[in-house]
């Protein structure tokens, strides 16, 4: 995990937009995550990185199993980069491959990522810049048991 003030997010960022995130400190910082990655049987190397809502950035690889189900992508050695470092929301995310190539998350890695996702994240995909609803469309997560909770107070 490295957390450095050229991460913070420049006035200009907003929620929804790729503007004010300096992405290739992202994809610099999925890169080295990548070269970590433990691979002995896809030798398919993944890495990827995060900006969070405090100015940190969290990053993870790819870990192989020989129980192929057993397998944890590199989101889910990024969220809990996330986690152990205290918490926070992602705002903005990069993921990679062996050749550096820009990787769109798994369906599995998206539903993770939108959890601890920030309203309006941003994801550096194979077809541009994309928020986390646009990836996972119509998603369930945290912000709907909040608004299904709000509903229900004083409902007894």
């Amino acid at each position: 995990m490295t957390e450095t003030d050229a991460a913070q997010p420049d006035p200009s960022f907003r929620s929804g937009s790729p503007v004010g995130v300096d992405w290739n400190l992202l994809r610099e910082t999925a890169r080295a995550a990548m070269e970590r990655a433990y691979v002995p049987y896809s030798k398919f190397p993944v890495g990827a990185a995060a900006l969070t809502d405090t100015g940190r950035i969290v990053s993870g690889c790819n870990v192989e199993n020989a129980s192929y189900g057993l397998t944890l992508c590199a989101e889910c050695s990024l969220v809990s980069d996330l986690v152990m470092g205290g918490g926070g929301h992602l705002v903005a995310f990069a993921c990679v491959d062996g050749n550096g190539g820009v990787l769109m998350p798994c369906g599995r890695c998206r539903q993770l990522l939108y959890e601890h996702s920030a309203e309006g994240m941003v994801l550096d995909t194979v077809s541009g810049f994309k928020t986390i609803d646009e990836v996972i469309p119509d998603a369930f997560g945290p912000r709907q048991l909040e608004a299904y909770e709000a509903s229900q107070k004083g409902r007894s």
